[in-house]
């Protein structure tokens, strides 16, 4: 089983004649992902590693329905970009882009609620389901199927832990990252959700970072909430309060969302931390 992302979702592509577009469109054709249609203004009629490219989102959808949108658009357009697809029918939209606009990113978010549709992102790397789909950035090759759950801010970290766990024979269910960017959809308390009532999880991995409170808030959750076990890895230990650490919501801010408070609440919650990325493996295996 998997979230959010499995073998029936037909995807769009938004932004598919752009450098970024076209290669990972290839990408995700690779891993066997379903490519309906691409869009691109002023290119209509063209094709992208043989996927038809539209003027709209709304008229690919009249050739073909889709249920997931993925954007390569620069971040200026993102706003744009997002509320067309939402207004077409889009379900489930993947924003790939960093540095979208605050008050973009808001606008989205708020048509997103009232729209009922999914946000992953801004600034992630995506979403994949392994063995079944995948619609985003990740390299093809470090993923395997099976019993575990990944969630994520670090884009990086996560291809750092799903490589020490595909190389101990622990496969995925599904991994997904949050985004970097400030203002983001689904958080790890949604994703958290969702891997626990999905069967084909067993286990769950969460790599947060410093900044903000999504990390304190799923401790909460996980202790109210959650029956499978979760392990955490956390980045940003030696980072200095005030200054921002790689994405813009890690950030330590009037003594929130340090490091040391993080972990004392996952701790609490009974989610053990690993101190280094490649001992989740082993905390994984016990788990399970």
């Amino acid at each position: 089983m998997a979230i959010i992302l499995d073998d029936k979702i037909k995807i769009i592509v938004q932004g598919i004649t752009g450098n970024q577009g076209q290669f990972h469109t290839g990408q995700m054709l690779a891993y066997g992902s379903t490519i309906v249609g691409g869009v691109s203004p002023g290119k209509a009629g063209q094709e992208v590693q043989g996927v038809p490219v539209y003027e709209t989102v709304e008229e690919a959808m009249q050739v073909q329905t889709a249920d997931a949108s993925v954007i390569f658009v620069p971040a200026k357009l993102v706003k744009d970009a997002s509320l067309e697809a939402m207004e077409a029918g889009i379900k489930t939209l993947v924003i790939i882009t960093e540095h979208v606009p605050l008050h973009d990113a808001m606008e989205i978010m708020d048509y997103a609620e009232k729209k009922q549709v999914g946000i992953i992102g801004p600034n992630t790397y995506g979403i994949i389901s392994p063995g079944k789909s995948k619609i985003g950035i990740m390299p093809n090759s470090i993923f395997r199927p099976g019993p575990v759950g990944v969630v994520a801010r670090s884009g990086t970290l996560s291809y750092e832990i799903v490589f020490q766990l595909s190389s101990a024979g622990i496969g995925q269910s599904t991994v997904l990252g949050l985004g970097g960017d400030r203002i983001v959809g689904y958080s790890f308390i949604d994703i958290l959700e969702k891997f626990e009532s999905d069967p084909g999880t067993q286990a769950v991995v969460m790599v947060g970072e410093i900044g903000g409170n999504a990390e304190e808030e799923a401790a909460q959750y996980i202790r109210e909430r959650m029956s499978k076990a979760v392990v955490a890895f956390l980045a940003g230990k030696s980072a200095p309060p005030g200054k921002r650490m790689g994405h813009a919501g890690a950030i330590i801010e009037r003594g929130k969302g340090t490091f040391e408070s993080k972990v004392a609440a996952l701790s609490a919650a009974g989610v053990q931390v690993a101190s280094l990325p490649w001992e989740v493996g082993e905390m994984v295996k016990r788990a399970l």
